[in-house]
C-alpha cells in the first residue's frame, strides 16, 4: 500500500536540486571511463557496491551533507557505476560506513558475498586522481551565493505553508462522508 505523502518530506530533494543545479558536470573521455572501470576491476559497468547491473552513476563522495554542498562535483573522480538500489540506499552517507551498515538495501543486508574485494577496489578508486572540490561561495561571491540560498529557504517555507493547506484539506475530507 502506498504511504501518505508529506509535502515537506521532499525537502531533501529540493536541497539536492539546489546543489545539483549549480555544480559543474565534467564529461569524462572514453579513456577516463575505461581507467576508472579498470581500477574498479571491471571491463563493463556494474554496480561498484554490489555487482548488480549498473543503471546509473553514483556520486562516490556526496554532493550534499547536512543540507549544505560539500563542494564535490560531477566528474569521473567522483562517480562510480551503481544500481538504483545501492544509489538510493547510500544516499549521502560515507561509502565505507554504508557498505557495512544495516541500512535497508546496503551490500551487507543484501548478502553481497565479495564485499571485502569491492571495498578494496573502492579504496583504490578513492586514491585514483584528485576529485575537484569547489568553494562556491568564494568563487561566486557572498551576494550571489546568499541569494541562491535565500531562494532555497523561501521554497522550503512555501512547502511548509503548502503542507498546512494539505493538512486542512485532509482534515476536511476525513470529516466528510467521503471514503478516506
Amino acid at each position: 500500500m502506498p504511504k501518505p505523502v508529506r509535502i515537506t518530506g521532499r525537502s531533501s530533494s529540493i536541497t539536492n536540486s539546489f546543489v545539483n543545479g549549480i555544480i559543474p558536470v565534467i564529461w569524462p573521455s572514453d579513456d577516463q571511463i575505461a581507467e576508472a572501470l579498470s581500477i574498479l576491476g571491471m571491463t563493463e559497468p556494474e554496480c561498484a557496491y554490489c555487482g548488480d547491473r549498473a543503471t546509473e552513476w553514483d556520486h562516490f563522495r556526496p554532493l550534499v551533507v547536512a543540507q549544505k554542498p560539500t563542494g564535490y562535483i560531477s566528474e569521473i573522480h567522483n562517480l562510480v557505476p551503481a544500481c538504483g538500489k545501492c544509489n538510493q540506499s547510500k544516499g549521502n552517507k560515507d561509502w565505507r560506513v554504508w557498505m557495512r551498515s544495516s541500512a535497508r538495501l546496503s551490500p551487507v543486508t543484501r548478502g553481497v558475498a565479495d564485499i571485502d574485494q569491492r571495498i578494496d577496489r573502492l579504496k583504490a578508486f578513492e586514491q585514483w586522481g584528485t576529485p575537484t572540490k569547489v568553494d562556491f561561495a568564494a568563487l561566486v561571491g557572498d551576494d550571489l551565493w546568499d541569494a541562491h540560498w535565500k531562494n532555497h529557504a523561501r521554497l522550503l517555507d512555501l512547502m511548509r505553508e503548502a503542507e498546512q493547506t494539505a493538512d486542512a484539506i485532509r482534515a476536511t475530507i476525513a470529516q466528510s462522508s467521503a471514503p478516506v
